[in-house]
């Protein structure tokens, strides 16, 4: 089985709400989104959107662009093992 890059959800949860001591709750409210949200991001049902990665962004002092990097090249490697036969099929022209 491939290893996919890291969910944003897991980075979310092991970077920076553990070391800030957030519960889900309070994470929640400091975000304005419901629990359900939360909860679907840290259990890779729900990805980061533009809107939650400027969210973050600003409550954990980074950029926007840290959380939709993360979330595509999580996309993308989810993307390339489920059509890695049909991707590897395309034969190169350049």
């Amino acid at each position: 089985m491939a290893r996919y890059y890291t969910h944003p959800g897991e980075i979310l949860l092991e970077e920076f709400v553990k070391p800030y001591n957030l519960t889900q709750k309070r994470l929640c409210e400091l975000l304005g989104v419901g629990i359900k949200t939360i909860s679907e991001i840290y259990n890779k049902k729900r990805g980061i959107t533009p809107v939650m990665a400027l969210k973050l962004a600003n409550l954990f002092s980074t950029t926007p662009e840290f959380w939709l990097n993360a979330q595509n090249a999580y996309d993308l490697s989810v993307a390339y093992e489920k059509n890695k036969d049909e991707i590897e099929k395309i034969k190169k022209i350049a």
